[in-house]
């Protein structure tokens, strides 16, 4: 997969808001309801990853979710990056979460 340039990264970003970026990586915290809540959305997100061959960092501190993309094997952001940030968006919204 290509790394995306500049253009297409402030392109794609445009479209995932709650998404910033920081190096290589974007970056998004989700606060859910609790825990149960938070934990539910990791295993949301884990299954969609797993569709994509592709796997966020994510630190759960109790019902807060950081989470972190890039693709390693590209060196930078890719259209997968964008495509399973909206991902987590869509599951964190079915899941009452916020940013």
């Amino acid at each position: 997969m290509e790394r995306l340039d500049e253009a297409a990264i402030s392109a794609r970003l445009s479209q995932v808001p709650d998404w910033t970026r920081e190096g290589e990586e974007i970056r998004r915290t989700v606060v859910a309801p609790d825990f149960r809540t938070a934990i539910a959305i990791v295993n949301d997100v884990a299954e969609q990853a797993e569709n994509l061959d592709h796997h966020p960092d994510i630190d759960i501190r109790w019902r807060r979710l950081h989470l972190a993309l890039t693709t390693h094997d590209a060196g930078g952001l890719t259209e997968r990056d964008f495509t399973l940030a909206a991902r987590v968006d869509a599951i964190a919204a079915d899941h009452g979460a916020t940013a």
